[in-house]
Order: C-alpha cells, then structure tokens, then sequence
C-alpha cells in the first residue's frame, strides 16, 4: 500500500522535502511507518538522535492526531508533526460563538476585537501575539509561520469550542498569520469575550496555551545571524509519540 507523508518544521528541512509518498506492506502501523523514518534521518542527518527526534512529535492521519499502534490503510495522509511553536440588543442578531481564520495577510486587531464585542459583554479580553526584534539576546529580522492548515483550523475550532463550554464565555475569535511577519506584526489574535471578567481571562489564557501545546502551526526565526525552527513546547500525553509503543500482536 502507499501513503501520502506531510512533513512540517525541521523534518521537512532534514528530509528534504515537504511531502512524498511510501510504499508499506499491508497491515503496517503508524510506528512501523517512524521506524522507517528514524532510518532515513539516520543516514541523512547522522549527527542528530533520530530516536530522540521522533519520540517527541506528534502524528496525524487523515488530520486526526494518532498513536504508534493505529494501522494505515493504502491513500492515507500521514502528517509528521514535531512540537509546535499556541443577549444582543433588539434587532441584532447576536455573534457566533467562534471565529476562527488562518490569514495570509495582516490581521486588524482592532477591526476584530470590535467585531468580538456585544451589549451582553461584560468584558472583553485579548492576546495579542506580536512579533519582537530579539531572541535570546539575537537580533530578530522576520518569522515565517507555517501550518498543516486543514488540521490546524479543525483543532482551533475544537479547542474554541471546548474554551466557550468549558468557561462560559459568549465568544471566542482566534486568528493566526501564516506566511512572513515584520518585527511589530499580529502573528496570532485572540479574544474572549464574556459577561464576567474572571471567566474571560481564563479562557483567554486556557485559549493561547492550548494552541501553542496543540495545533499544528511552525514558526522560524530568521536572524542577523542565521535562522532556526523555534522549539516548540511539547505535545501533551496522548498526542505525542513516546517510547517504543507498538500495536500488541
């Protein structure tokens, strides 16, 4: 059988490629797959502990994250995710209660978060992830953000959905650039809005830490000296691949 590969991050600079397709006997899992990855990275990047690399990404199929033990079936997509860099007034008809976007081009936080905003709302509270000159004491020139987009947006949607029940809040608008970024741009916009303060605050913090442990979206650095993949913070238990889990026989 063949399945389609997806490679995101440093993977896709260490394999050389952002997608291609394998050839696996039938009955292969998702591990029996890394097992054949680890093998690659191994003789094209000999310096670096394959193992190690791949024990701490994540794996999707068809866009749902999967374990090492999930069998693969002939035309699956296979993305390779290392960590990730995360009442209306009469005659108005009330806003939903999520609005999600990944955009190519600037983000208009001010438009958005007036957008966000009803009569009910008692409070409205923002992240808003701008873009420094520095890093680690390294002169920042730019960022590029990259994203494994059908899957991202899913995981955005579940996760304001959860942030909207989980909180109380009314509203939740959660947008992401992809693409080049200048020192003092939007990379991500969220907003919580709420008829209480406390419940907007923590879902506005809940929101951006969620997405930065979870959906899959890549930045890299570009400095006066060179330029990286950002490490990203770890998948959570249950997502990321860990050890040697096999399926059992």
């Amino acid at each position: 059988m063949r399945v389609n590969l997806l490679l995101f991050g440093i993977l896709k600079d260490w394999l050389g490629t952002s997608a291609y397709a394998d050839d696996l006997p039938e009955g292969s899992s998702v591990g029996d797959l890394l097992d054949k990855v680890r093998a690659q990275l191994a003789v094209r990047v000999p310096g670096v502990d394959a193992g190690a690399v791949l024990r701490g990404i994540a794996v999707s199929v068809n866009a749902e994250f999967a374990s090492p033990a999930h069998l693969l079936s002939d035309g699956d997509e296979v993305g390779l995710l290392p960590p990730v860099s995360g009442g209306a007034p009469e005659g108005k008809e009330p806003s939903a209660p999520s609005a999600i976007a990944l955009v190519h081009e600037p983000i208009d936080a001010a438009g958005l978060i007036a957008a966000a905003k009803d009569a009910a709302d008692g409070a409205v509270v923002v992240f808003d992830g701008i873009v420094r000159n520095n890093t680690r004491g390294r002169q920042t020139l730019w960022l590029d953000y990259e994203a494994y987009e059908t899957m991202a947006l899913r995981q955005m949607r579940e996760i304001s959905a959860e942030a909207v029940e989980r909180f109380g809040v009314r509203h939740v608008t959660m947008v992401h650039r992809l693409g080049r970024l200048q020192i003092g741009e939007t990379s991500v916009l969220i907003v919580a809005a709420s008829a209480h303060r406390a419940q907007a605050f923590d879902a506005c913090r809940w929101l951006i830490d969620t997405l930065k442990k979870q959906v899959p979206i890549w930045k890299r650095e570009t400095f006066a000296d060179g330029a990286v993949w950002a490490d990203g913070e770890p998948f959570p238990s249950g997502i990321a691949v860990a050890g040697e889990e096999r399926r059992e026989p």
